[in-house]
């Protein structure tokens, strides 16, 4: 188990880490708030998530027994990792921004901004389900446990962080553009092996 939490963990810091609005939203929160900010805008987050997670895994729970959805499952999963990893990557490169517009309130900050992000519900549907199937497969419905607790530890350490660490010298952005575009390459990594176990029935990572 402890390597899939560790995939869990590697895989969930793809989507955690990468730019985009809770991340811009967060350091415009922490300017006012600290870190208490971003714990708020974290559990805001987990809010949307968690029951997402569920009824995602109460779906696949019913399926998880059919060798044709596992591969199929596989072979979606890869694309989207696959094709985050590209974006990951690409973001990478691309400019890191700061917004004044949610500093107020950072519990909603963080259930508005992942409730009405596309890109947030196409991670779970096309990343995040093969890892509950997976999860599920080998443990039971009980794996979800350990499996949402690999990915959301991530997120509340990775919020308060940038909550308490307002701003980005020029030194830290280049370490978080490299961590980035690390993990984009990560992702297109695990992506071949989803896509590879998907169409060939054999997973080389």
């Amino acid at each position: 188990m402890l390597s899939f939490l560790l995939k869990v963990t590697l895989i969930s810091a793809s989507g955690a880490l990468a730019p985009g609005p809770l991340t811009t939203a967060t350091l415009a929160v922490g300017a006012k708030n600290g870190w208490r900010g971003g714990l708020k805008v974290a559990l805001g987050h987990m809010i949307v998530e968690l029951p997402l997670v569920i009824v995602i895994a109460l779906g696949l729970y019913l399926l998880f027994k059919d060798p044709t959805f596992i591969r199929v499952s596989s072979f979606v999963g890869g694309v989207f990792m696959i094709y985050f990893g590209y974006l990951t990557m690409k973001d990478a490169f691309g400019e890191v921004e700061r917004s004044s517009k949610f500093e107020g309130y950072p519990l909603l900050v963080g259930i508005s901004l992942t409730a009405l992000n596309p890109f947030f519900i196409l991670w779970w549907v096309g990343i995040g389900s093969p890892l509950i199937l997976e999860a599920i497969t080998n443990w039971g419905f009980a794996g979800i446990v350990p499996f949402y607790l690999a990915h959301v530890w991530l997120d509340f350490a990775w919020l308060i962080l940038l909550a308490h660490a307002t701003s980005f010298s020029g030194r830290v952005e280049r370490v978080y553009r490299a961590v980035i575009f690390g993990l984009g390459l990560l992702l297109l990594a695990f992506g071949l092996d989803f896509l590879s176990y998907g169409l060939f029935g054999f997973r080389p990572f």
